[in-house]
This record gives structure tokens, C-alpha cells and sequence, in this order.
């Protein structure tokens, strides 16, 4: 016959049953109290069996607190009698008069024993002995280590709760009384440490409330903190009727709403069972969720069902601000059209800001024009600036919260940008991003401060600056959802600029798997980024593969201010696959936007700076003529544009074949010091190319590879893992060895190192002569197990 396994006891039981053995004759009278599950009837049963060991007599009761007062007198008589063993296990409720009385005697001999909850190791030793770690960490964080609820989740495989664990838990359940029923369906909604809650749900005093609140405990289904056990708030939540358990997390709510607190955890459930009766509780709750939850806030408005013209307001905003613009644009257009007097300005604001998202910067700002905010105000001024046209009136005083400040502050720091210092314009938005940070993701903005201060700073060749705006602004999540892609896109143009072309595409690479649709603003600048990779990389397939994408991101979104940035770069992708005319009307825009403005320096000279580059790739002298001269009249304007005034005479003089070496050195120097790295190691490289100076042309080589991050030496040859006597490749050879095996043509290849085409095939002919191919097969086997 096998031998039952010893019960799981906590040290006092186990010291009990030990007085026990070592006591034979001992009279014991005991009380063992401890709410159900706990094992009390467990420890009884070894108690009894250790008496009836040793030839004592013993009366054993269980669940003394279902006995009638007559039963209990007779126990108490028993136990004052003092001459046979008496061991009474009791809930702490129900309690009445006669088992308090029985208690009192029982704790005049000794104190109740008062079973604890079982430690994880104790519950590692409950458990099959193949119960793996996390699982015996699972069952003891669910049941908070009560005996009989570790029982039941003994057969569990896995950490996750089956329906038969669950169903499990239904006796517990069904016989409490429709008080204690309502306080566990409170404490399953988060309420059961807030008496004030409480006290309304069950129509009673204090008094009333904490007896309830002990035939709870009773139950074992509570954690010694006063709330339900994970395993058991599980339970309830499944095992309940769902009308009483949206009938009391109502009550709950209503009862909040009333006492001005937040409402949002109770009535999230609700959203399963919406009515106009709930509209009241639906508002709150999307109130709260509105900065933290925007996608929440507006599930909850849409549950109003016909909403008014302020909740279809509000709704609209929610949407915006998850990024649901569709959403957003139809339910403020309907308030809009409705002609709604009280509502229809925020209705304007919100369409107004969604459309700037859209790319519609003019319509945007004829709509901010409708709302009477001061807020609205300033964005209309930024956007009637992006469209190239001055504001004719003065910003009216701004309201003094942190929008209202922060719009003021970006409106001001747009117009210093096309009027007056970019130093100050940068400084001016930079304060904006600072004064917004705390609202973080509670904001619809049409753009973020940090966005208009990194696309000053970049127009302005301050990297630094822009990344640091951005920085901040990603990590206080100013603006939301909405700003966030933004925010990521000009981080990853700052890294493209600087030549770090993996971070940048490791930013369009997440976005792509997002698999999320990408406004017009966001994927003008994402098709950009991808143009200008490949450009950089000499990646001609995938140029031609994107070119159809660029095309089209500027049909959709017209140009205006903010968009110069990708449009310079399409200008140089045109004339690399000579496509020129089809980008030609947007470029006019944009200089006919500019003459608007008066042709501001730190706007222009970014965009003639592109334009130099696009004709420097056509070979079209003249137009590179034409830019550098434009470069040359905003000299004075600035560190940044002198900087590219040098740079863009440099590439005159390059490409007529005069290479001044130190020239060249200080423009390329003053374009990385600008954070413009990979322009500045292309002009050393192609000077570099093009001089006929032995000297000069190593030294401009050296510069490049410095500028672009590269190390001018010092890698040792690298052994072909063969086995076989090879030879071994030089620095230069192994660097294009590198190129050729990830699939680079010649040109490409030359392209990335500032060397011909034909320099290139020379280097790969010697290296088939050094390792002995006698195929090209060959050679890139060969080369892929030196280069890995």
C-alpha cells in the first residue's frame, strides 16, 4: 500500500505536532482560526492522528462557526472541563456570541493557532516534483500561497489559467450572501480599499460595510492587504452574472464621478455593454484617458452612440491625436457644416490641424483663420508662413497655459526665421519645445516645437542642436502618436547627414514593419530618406526603384517651407537618373514660395545647396554656376552659409579642374563641422579624383576617409580562411573586396571610395591573380570566406 504524502505544514504546525510527540499524555486545547482554505481542516486531521497515536482521546471539530449556539456551549463546557483534549478549527466569521465565548476559553489555555499562507518553497514542495520554476512562481503569485487554491492549480502545465482552475472557484462563490457577492465584484473593479465606495454600493454604515467586508475575508478569496487574489479576482470577473457585475462597477463609478475622482478603470469594462445612460461616465472616463490613451478616449466617445455636437468634438480630437485623421477630418467637418456657433471654431482647429498632417498647409490655415482661439492664431500664422506669405497682423496675447504659450513662442520663432536672426528663431523655438515638454503626449499640435527647431537648426548647419530638440521630445512623447514618426524621421535625416546610413535605414526599416500607413508630411520625408540612402550608397536599382514613390509623395503634399529638406534631396536624385523635368514645377514652387518670403537665407541656402549638387551630378555647369552665385549674395547671412559659399566655389573650381588642396580641405572641414559628413568626404574625394597632384590627391583621399568616419590605416592583411597559401590582401584591396561581395558594381564601388571605376577593376584583377581564381564565381566564393 503506498503511503500518502506528508502534508505541506508551516513551521508552527510542525513545532504543534512535535509538543505533540513529545507530550503524549498532554491534555491539548487548541483553537486553529484562519479564513477558509488555509488548512485548517488539513492541520486538525494531523492533530487528531498524532493524539489518537499516543492512545489520547480527543474531540475534533471543524468549521465551528456553522454550529449552533446550543453545539458551541457544549464545546466551551468541554474545554473548561480540562480532562480530555479538545482541538475547535473556526473561521473568523461568521462569529457569534457563543463560539466568541468558546474562543475566549480555548485562548485562556493557549492562543489560536493561526495557519499561514504557504512560502514559494513550501509551494515548490505542493507541487509535482517536475514543476519548473516559473510555474511554482506563477501558482504562487496567483494564490498568494492559500493551501487549497494551491491545490487547485497543482495540475497546471503551464502559467496560465485553465477553465477548469477557474470553474473550480464557483462553490466559493455561490453560497455568499448578495452583500459579500457585491464587495468581491467591487474588489475585482479595483474598489476594495475605498470604504467611502463602498459604503454607497451597499447602502450601509461603517459598521455595516466592515462586516461585509469580514465575510469576505472569510472566504480566503482576499490577499492580506485587503484585495482579492489575482486567481480570484480572475474567478469572479468569469464566474459572475455580467449584468450585476456591470451594475456594480456603474454604482462604483457614478459614486466617483460624483466625488470629482477618476473614473477611467471603472468604466473601461463598461465599453461591452454601451447606452445613453452611461454617456455622462463615458466623458469622464475619456477625459482621463485622452493624454495617455487617445485610441481609448475616442472608443469611449464613439460608445456615447448620437453624440452632441462638443463629445463629436472631442471625439474628433481623440482621433486625431491616435492618428485616426480619417476619423478625425469627418466627425469636425459634420460639426463644421452643422454651423454649430458654440462648437464650431475647436471643430475648425481640430480639421485645421489634421489637414496640416495631411500636407493641406494653405486649407489648414484657412481653417485655423475660423477658430477664435489664440492658440489657432499662432498656428495659422506658422502655416501662412509655410505657404510663403507674412503674416499682416500681430499675434494676439497668448493665453497663459503651455499650448498657449508654447504657439506663440513657435509662431514668433517661424517669423524670426524668414525675417530676423536664425540665431534667435532657434533659440525661439528651442524655449517652445522646452515649455510643451511637460504636457508630453496630452497635445494635439498640427507640429511639434522640436520639429520646426530641428528643421531650423538643420537649415541652420546646428546638428547638435536638432538632435538634442529631438531627443527631449521623444522622451517626454510631445505630441503623441501623431509627432512621434516625425520626430523619428528627422533623427534619422540627422544621421543620414552625418553618414550613418544604417541608423537612418534602420528608422525606415521600423516604420515599414509597423505596416501602418504614413501621412503625406511623414512619408514625403520617409520616400526622401530612402532616395537619399540610396543615392549615398550608389545604389542606382533601388533609386529607380523609389524614384516613382518620390514623384508621388510631391504631388501629394505641395510644397511648402518645411518640406524643403526631402525636396533638395529628390532635386539631386533627378539628376542622377536625368528625370529632371518632372521635378522641375515643384522646384519653382518652391523658389517662387521663397520670393514670397524675401528670400530668406536660412530657407534658401539649403535649397541652392541641393541644387548645386543636382547639377554637379548632371555635369550642368552653368545651373552650378547659378546656385553657387545665390550661395555667394547670402554669404553674410550666417557661420552656416558661409561655410556653403566656400564649399559650393570649391566645387566650381573642382569641377573646372582647378583642386586647391587646402581650399578644398577647409570648405570640406566646415561641412562636417556643419554636420554635413558624407557632403563634405564627396567634395574631398572627387577633388581628390580629378587633381592631377600625386601628393595632393593622397592627402584629399586621407581627408575624405576621415570626414566620412573611415580609418585612414592601420588594419592588419587578413589571411583567406582556405587553408590554402593565398597571399594576403592589402587595406585597400580588402575594402573593396568588402564592396564587391555585398553585390556593388565598379562604379559604385569607386563611388564609395573616391576612386575610378577603372581603379577598381584593377584591384579585383589582382586579387584573382593573388588568390588564383580562375573564375568570377570563384574569386566571390574566395572573397566571402575572407570578408565573412
Amino acid at each position: 500500500m503506498t503511503t500518502p504524502p506528508k502534508p505541506v505544514l508551516d513551521t508552527a504546525a510542525r513545532a504543534l505536532l512535535d509538543e505533540i510527540a513529545a507530550n503524549p499524555g498532554a491534555v491539548l486545547r487548541l483553537g486553529v482560526l484562519a479564513p477558509g482554505g488555509h488548512g485548517k481542516t488539513t492541520l486538525l486531521r494531523e492533530v487528531e492522528r498524532a493524539l489518537a497515536q499516543n492512545g489520547a482521546d480527543v474531540t475534533a471539530v471543524d468549521d465551528a462557526h456553522l454550529l449552533g449556539d446550543d453545539e458551541l456551549r457544549a464545546l466551551r463546557a468541554l474545554v473548561e472541563r480540562g480532562d480530555t483534549s479538545v482541538v475547535v478549527a473556526y473561521r473568523p466569521w461568521p462569529r457569534s456570541r457563543a463560539l466568541a465565548a468558546l474562543a475566549e476559553s480555548l485562548g485562556r489555555v493557549r492562543p489560536a493557532h493561526l495557519p499561514a499562507p504557504l512560502t514559494r518553497e513550501q509551494v515548490r514542495h505542493a507541487l509535482p516534483p517536475s514543476t519548473g520554476r516559473a510555474l511554482v512562481d506563477f501558482v504562487h503569485q496567483q494564490t498568494g500561497g492559500v493551501p487549497r487554491f494551491v491545490a487547485r492549480l497543482s495540475g497546471l502545465t503551464s502559467p496560465e489559467l485553465t477553465p477548469d482552475v477557474i470553474a473550480s472557484f464557483r462553490a466559493d462563490l455561490d453560497w455568499l450572501d448578495p452583500d459579500a457577492q457585491k464587495f468581491l465584484l467591487a474588489a475585482e473593479a479595483g474598489a476594495a480599499l475605498r470604504l467611502d465606495l463602498l459604503r454607497s454600493l451597499l447602502g450601509g454604515d461603517a459598521d455595516r460595510v466592515a462586516d461585509v467586508i469580514d465575510a469576505a475575508r472569510a472566504t480566503g478569496l482576499l490577499a492580506p492587504d485587503g484585495t482579492l487574489l489575482p486567481v480570484a479576482r480572475t474567478a469572479v470577473a468569469a464566474l459572475s452574472r455580467t449584468d450585476r457585475r456591470i451594475a456594480v462597477r456603474r454604482a462604483l463609478a457614478e459614486s466617483q464621478l460624483r466625488a470629482g475622482g477618476p473614473v477611467l478603470d471603472l468604466v473601461r469594462p463598461l465599453l461591452t455593454a454601451p447606452g445613453p445612460e452611461l454617456s455622462e461616465l463615458f466623458k469622464a472616463a475619456a477625459a482621463e484617458a485622452l493624454p495617455s490613451d487617445p485610441a481609448l478616449a475616442a472608443r469611449l466617445l464613439a460608445a456615447i452612440g448620437t453624440p452632441t455636437p462638443e463629445v463629436a468634438v472631442r471625439h474628433a480630437t481623440a482621433s486625431a491625436m491616435a492618428g485616426d485623421l480619417d476619423s478625425a477630418l469627418r466627425l469636425a467637418d459634420r460639426v463644421v457644416a452643422a454651423g454649430d456657433q458654440t462648437h464650431r471654431g475647436a471643430a475648425a482647429e481640430v480639421a485645421a490641424i489634421a489637414l496640416a498632417h495631411r500636407g493641406q498647409l494653405a486649407r489648414s490655415t484657412e481653417l485655423h483663420r475660423w477658430s477664435p482661439s489664440a492658440t489657432s492664431t499662432a498656428f495659422a500664422h506658422i502655416g501662412q508662413i509655410g505657404v510663403g506669405a507674412l503674416p499682416a497682423a500681430p499675434l494676439p496675447p497668448a493665453p497663459p497655459t503651455l499650448l498657449g504659450g508654447a504657439a506663440s513662442l513657435m509662431a514668433h520663432g517661424v517669423l524670426e526665421s524668414v525675417t530676423g536672426s536664425p540665431t534667435t528663431a532657434l533659440s525661439t523655438l528651442v524655449r517652445a519645445s522646452g515649455l510643451l515638454e511637460p504636457a508630453g503626449a496630452g497635445v494635439l499640435l498640427p507640429d511639434s516645437p522640436a520639429a520646426l527647431a530641428a528643421l531650423v537648426a538643420l537649415h541652420s548647419g546646428e546638428p547638435v542642436v536638432a538632435e538634442s530638440a529631438l531627443d527631449r521630445a521623444v522622451a517626454s512623447g510631445l505630441g503623441g502618436s501623431l509627432m512621434a514618426v516625425r520626430h523619428r524621421l528627422l533623427r534619422a535625416w540627422i544621421a543620414m547627414g552625418r553618414g550613418n546610413l544604417e541608423r537612418a535605414r534602420e528608422t525606415i526599416t521600423a516604420l515599414r514593419r509597423a505596416n501602418r500607413p504614413l501621412e503625406p508630411r511623414d512619408w514625403i520625408f520617409a520616400v526622401a530618406l530612402e532616395i537619399g540612402i540610396a543615392r549615398r550608397n550608389s545604389d542606382l536599382p533601388t533609386l529607380k526603384r523609389t524614384w516613382e514613390q518620390a514623384c508621388e509623395a510631391v504631388l501629394r503634399h505641395p510644397v511648402d517651407l518645411y518640406t524643403f529638406l526631402p525636396l533638395g534631396e529628390f532635386a539631386a536624385a533627378a539628376a542622377r537618373l536625368r528625370d529632371q523635368h518632372r521635378l522641375a514645377p515643384h522646384l519653382a514652387a518652391a523658389e517662387d514660395l521663397l520670393r514670397g518670403l524675401g528670400n530668406p537665407a536660412l530657407w534658401a541656402v539649403p535649397l541652392h545647396w541641393s541644387g548645386l549638387h543636382a547639377a554637379v551630378i548632371a555635369e550642368e555647369i552653368p545651373a552650378a554656376e547659378e546656385h553657387a552665385a545665390a550661395l555667394a549674395a547670402h554669404r553674410d547671412s550666417g557661420r552656416y552659409c558661409a561655410i556653403v559659399s566656400s564649399a559650393a566655389e570649391s566645387w566650381l573650381d573642382v569641377l573646372a579642374g582647378k583642386v586647391d588642396p587646402d581650399q578644398v580641405e577647409r570648405a570640406a572641414r566646415g561641412l562636417h563641422a556643419a554636420g554635413q559628413w558624407w557632403d563634405a568626404a564627396r567634395l574631398a574625394g572627387q577633388a581628390a579624383i580629378r587633381t592631377s597632384d600625386r601628393q595632393a590627391m593622397v592627402r584629399l583621399l586621407d581627408c575624405a576617409r576621415l570626414l566620412q568616419g573611415r580609418p585612414l590605416g592601420g588594419r592588419k592583411p587578413v589571411e583567406p580562411e582556405t587553408g590554402q597559401e593565398t597571399g594576403k590582401l592589402s587595406d585597400r584591396e580588402r575594402e573593396v573586396a568588402e564592396l564587391v561581395v555585398g553585390g556593388l558594381t565598379y562604379k559604385q564601388v569607386g563611388d564609395r571610395l573616391f576612386i575610378s571605376a577603372k581603379t577598381v577593376e584593377h584591384h579585383v584583377a589582382r586579387i584573382r591573380q593573388r588568390l588564383g581564381c580562375t573564375s568570377r564565381a570563384e574569386l566571390l566564393d574566395q572573397l566571402r570566406q575572407i570578408v565573412g
